[in-house]
């Protein structure tokens, strides 16, 4: 797309690639390898981001945001891609933040904002319940209001890294006499707080980032409490629309389409590359077509969003075809490894194989993709209510 970019573009573009070279080190990627030091990585990967200003762009620049045109932003993303960057931890920066500078108190905006910039505080959201997750309004963890405290009592489930957090975002029930999205409210939750316990969850991918919370008569002050009472279905609407924009994944599956169809030109079977395969080629461009035509829905959207829109409709649409595109890549590397069974088998060190460890890993996590922050079904009746009006 160099076509589309203006010289102040591309000389962005090239101090990106700059910042992301020096300091996306070997020695640096050995240490991220290494799932002992997942948090202390990430928190010294986000602070490197922020002392040079892009932890956050798209954050309001009064907060410490970049004032990007949707095309820094587009290339950003690319290049970080690209670099094969560290994800970053959404629920602080890219999460609970919007909420906050959206909807917070002067007080709350002061005392939450410039800790997440600083990876100060770490977060984890609370939205799913074990009873409640796509359909969401029917959460039941209470609040009850006793003085200047909140009592909380009920859990949480599919917390992600909850094990690491400083603080949680929940959505509790404080009413319910009405519609059940009109009794929610929008709590800030310090995990430090008695009655908080987290208990693991062990996922089907045999990784530890999953986990149950639990609310005990958790006290929490109302100072906590963002906006009004019994409004939080509003707030965390705007939070969902980033979400499912967010786990689209367009420049991350760019990136992996890129590195599969490098491994499939060069591997052998029967003495012919693999892109060689008929079969195979037709699953690659079909699935980089609609690649295409997702990454040009997405710069409608972020466009969107930068001329003070909201994403709408359009997130849930990102959100259904970034998974399943997401889905397929996997479901291809998975497909292809079988491929490579016989060779890997009489090799006593395979971990360099591109297809040895992460092809399954990557295909068990990713089934969740499509159920994870409101699943495709309940976005493909947002899409039929917003955009077709049914």
């Amino acid at each position: 797309m160099d076509t589309t970019f203006s010289a102040d573009d591309l000389t962005f573009r090239d101090e990106v690639k700059s910042f992301l070279s020096d300091t996306l080190t070997d020695k640096f990627r050995q240490r991220l390898a290494n799932k002992k030091n997942f948090k202390e990585t990430q928190v010294e990967w986000q602070r490197a981001l922020n002392n040079k200003g892009w932890f956050a762009p798209g954050w309001p620049e009064q907060y410490g945001g970049a004032n990007w045109t949707p095309t820094q932003n587009f290339i950003y993303e690319n290049e970080l891609s690209l670099a094969d960057a560290p994800s970053i931890v959404p629920f602080g920066v890219s999460m609970v933040a919007t909420v906050i500078y959206n909807f917070g108190s002067e007080e709350q905006k002061a005392r939450f904002l410039p800790r997440i910039l600083k990876s100060e505080d770490w977060w984890c959201q609370g939205y799913s319940e074990p009873g409640s997750g796509s359909d969401l309004a029917s959460l039941k963890t209470k609040a009850v209001l006793d003085g200047d405290d909140y009592i909380v009592n009920g859990a949480k489930i599919w917390t992600t890294y909850a094990q690491y957090a400083d603080w949680i975002f929940c959505l509790v029930r404080t009413d319910s006499s009405g519609r059940k999205q009109e009794g929610i409210s929008f709590l800030l939750i310090d995990m430090k707080t008695p009655g908080v316990t987290v208990n693991p969850i062990i996922g089907i991918d045999n990784q530890y980032t999953l986990n149950e919370v639990e609310f005990n008569n958790v006290r929490v002050p109302k100072a906590n409490l963002i906006g009004e009472q019994d409004k939080g279905w509003t707030y965390a609407k705007v939070l969902l629309s980033h979400e499912r924009t967010a786990i689209a994944g367009v420049a991350e599956s760019k990136r992996n389409l890129a590195d599969l169809k490098k491994i499939i030109a060069t591997e052998m079977s029967g003495g012919k590359a693999l892109i060689e395969d008929p079969s195979i080629r037709k699953n690659i461009t079909n699935i980089e077509i609609e690649l295409m035509a997702l990454e040009f829905t997405e710069l409608r959207v972020v466009a969107s969003i930068a001329s003070g829109k909201g994403a709408g409709a359009e997130s849930s649409l990102l959100k259904i075809k970034g998974t399943e595109i997401q889905q397929s890549l996997q479901k291809l590397r998975m497909d292809l490894s079988g491929t490579f069974m016989g060779v890997l088998a009489l090799n006593e060190d395979t971990s360099g194989h591109p297809f040895a460890n992460t092809a399954r890993i990557n295909y068990m996590y990713g089934r969740a993709s499509t159920i994870y922050g409101g699943s495709n079904e309940v976005q493909k009746n947002i899409i039929a209510k917003s955009v077709l009006g049914l």
